[in-house]
């Protein structure tokens, strides 16, 4: 029997017996030791709680770790704490936003005169260590609206926040989230005195001393909660890890991936710009980006031929009045251009093709026999992407679509989605990346859904099944659907370990229902389909994005722009060199010989910059023997190779889809 004096809770997987009054990081220490100590926070019947919370009888604990995603996120909001008081302490003027955790990181809005400069950040950042070093304790308190709205009165953003206590969103949560308000303190170890406070829902490391690692990484403006109708603040980004070895491997993996910004490859390999006379988000492909773009469709659609697609076409822009049928017009218009009118009719540039495709099916009647139907199209879709969002191709404004809708029976249905995540996986596969793993996005409590639940369901489940037999990790995402129905999302990891969403498949029961679309069963009766929506690459821009990172420029033979070019050591190796390209030529390699008047070791480094994957060099001793020395792009070289051995190893590897 419990007493006065103690507890019984449950910790470590067993019940223990505590004293009365203990917190959880006396529990945790209690029973774990020194391993007690690493935790930064505790979960106390589920819900996340400071280690200063006191546990009640019958209560189950558990540690949560700093290296854990949760830790982390506890970490990294406490040192946007730190970095807010910091500010403060440095910018009186300064008003609070908000700071929450973000993956990889945290942020903090403030209302300053003047941006944040470099200089302000050093600053900022030297202010930080010191107050981490000084150990202040984070201190909970629960306070009434009224009296936090007297102690925060001359911060308006914190007032504002306080009338939105209990809202759902992601990021004010961290302030206001839950149904009771709470400051917290920072409090000088030593004194006990008040350091600083904030709105905060919390929890937080126990003190500042906890936060191992940081660096502040930049600043930028930011619409106060992400309205461009309201003021703009000033963001600062940093990040925190759980130890200075984890940050220094998460600095490197920025410092590579800055070596592989798809932007910085697009103009250094002279393959798409953003003319600023065309509008922010809208790409141009030059001709060696239009090659690559070529190649990836043509490859595409020779995959979708042979898998029973037949291919359609749809216009770029539409009445209006057909995303009102659909459906996308009341959760979409903000995403949406502006509507133009035509002859007093509303037009729009269509946001998605899918509508059409459904125009396609009804345009006449329909048999079980013709199922299921795979509509294939490479089709042009505009988006009104906010400007703070735009980033190269990997968010546009214009973009092509590999957009594939499926029409099949509900008996079809599994093994159809079964069947197209495996032809989706595979054609991944034939770009480069192997390593997936896949989210399941469904409906929960909230409005923006539409259908019946058993509709839902039986959809979920297909997908569920689907995602079963790949054999890939599966991660929930509840909540995450389209408004019309479940879908499967394939995650894939590029070279230096980020995961990028690429391909999503949906199943939806409503805009068949939405446009009357039906065919004819085998009883004679009239059904209506079910509608598989898929996208594989997601879109043209955003998947050459994505592999010119994942290679680092450095395409493999059979994407690269430029697949071989011919360097003379001197000119009177060009006419050679030029019948050894006519001889790759005709088994459609895409050759080049440099003519210019370079030196011909500036011709090596030229081509190793714009990274071709092949270089044939060729000297008196190579036209005398009818030969070539072959050199990679790696840096490796072989002397003397007979003309037709080197042409046959390049075909080879671009049929074959090689990288070297």
């Amino acid at each position: 029997m419990s007493t006065v004096s103690e507890l019984r809770i449950t910790l470590g997987g067993g019940e223990r017996v505590v004293a009365a009054g203990t917190t959880a990081a006396e529990a945790l220490e209690a029973v774990f030791g020194k391993d007690g100590r690493s935790a930064v926070a505790a979960r106390v019947n589920g819900v996340l709680r400071d280690l200063a919370h006191v546990v009640h009888d019958g209560d189950i604990v558990e540690a949560v770790e700093a290296g854990s995603d949760e830790g982390r996120a506890i970490l990294r909001h406490s040192t946007a704490h730190v970095m807010a008081q910091a500010v403060q302490e440095l910018f009186p003027e300064a008003k609070l936003g908000i700071g929450p955790p973000v993956e990889n990181g945290f942020y903090y809005d403030f209302d300053v005169e003047h941006p944040f400069t470099p200089d302000d950040l050093k600053r900022i950042e030297k202010r930080m260590r010191e107050i981490v070093k000084q150990g202040q304790r984070f201190a909970r308190r629960v306070v009434s609206d009224d009296d936090a709205r007297a102690e925060l009165a001359s911060e308006p953003y914190k007032l504002e926040l306080i009338g939105l206590k209990g809202g759902g969103d992601a990021e004010e949560s961290v302030e206001v989230g839950g149904a009771e308000l709470t400051i917290y303190d920072n409090l000088d170890p030593k004194s006990g005195e008040l350091c600083w406070k904030d709105l905060c829902r919390g929890p937080h490391v126990p003190t500042t001393r906890t936060i191992p690692a940081f660096k502040l990484m930049r600043s930028g403006g930011a619409y106060w909660r992400g309205s461009e109708k309201n003021p703009q603040l000033q963001r600062i980004y940093g990040t925190a890890w759980e130890s200075r070895d984890r940050q220094d491997e998460y600095l490197k993996l920025l410092e590579e991936a800055e070596k592989r910004d798809h932007r910085k490859l697009g103009a250094e390999l002279d393959l798409f710009s953003f003319p600023a006379e065309i509008g922010s988000g809208l790409a141009v492909f030059h001709p060696k980006g239009g090659v690559v773009r070529r190649v990836m469709e043509d490859y595409s659609r020779k995959r979708h031929e042979e898998s029973g697609y037949e291919f359609v076409n749809t216009p770029h822009i539409t009445k209006g009045q057909l995303f009102e049928t659909s459906g996308h017009l009341p959760w979409y218009a903000e995403d949406m251009f502006p509507p133009f009118e035509l002859d007093g009719v509303d037009y729009r540039l269509k946001p998605m093709n899918c509508p059409m495709h459904n125009l396609i099916f009804k345009a006449r009647g329909r048999s079980y026999r013709e199922l299921p139907l795979r509509l294939f199209e490479f089709g042009t879709v505009y988006r009104f992407e906010k400007s703070g969002v735009v980033h190269g191709l990997t968010r546009v404004r214009g973009m092509t679509q590999d957009d594939s809708h499926i029409y099949c029976t509900r008996e079809q249905m599994v093994e159809e989605l079964k069947s197209l995540l495996g032809f989706v996986l595979d054609l991944l596969r034939d770009y480069g990346l192997t390593e997936f793993f896949l989210e399941l996005s469904t409906r929960d409590d909230s409005e923006k859904f539409i259908g019946s639940a058993e509709d839902w369901a039986e959809a979920t489940a297909a997908l569920q099944a689907a995602a079963d037999e790949s054999g890939l990790d599966l991660v929930a995402d509840p909540g995450g659907a389209a408004f019309y129905g479940p879908k499967i999302s394939v995650q894939a990891k590029d070279a230096i370990g980020r995961t990028w969403q690429l391909s999503t498949i949906q199943v939806d029961f409503n805009q068949p229902k939405r446009f009357g679309l039906e065919y004819q069963a085998a009883d004679g009766t009239r059904q209506q389909p079910v509608m598989i929506h898929r996208a594989l690459f997601g879109s043209i821009e955003r998947f050459f994005g994505v592999l010119l990172e994942h290679y680092a420029g450095a395409m493999p033979p059979w994407l690269a722009p430029v697949q071989a070019i011919g360097i003379p050591i001197a000119d009177d190796h060009v006419p050679y060199l030029d019948e050894v390209a006519a001889k790759l030529r005709s088994h459609g390699i895409r050759v080049e010989v440099d003519s210019s008047a370079d030196r011909m070791q500036k011709k090596i480094r030229n081509a190793q910059r714009s990274k071709v994957p092949f270089m044939l060099l060729a000297g008196d001793e190579d036209v005398a023997k009818g030969a070539v020395s072959f050199r990679y792009r790696n840096g490796e070289q072989k002397n003397g190779v007979p003309v037709d051995e080197a042409v046959a190893e390049i075909v080879k590897a671009v049929e074959e889809r090689v990288q070297v």
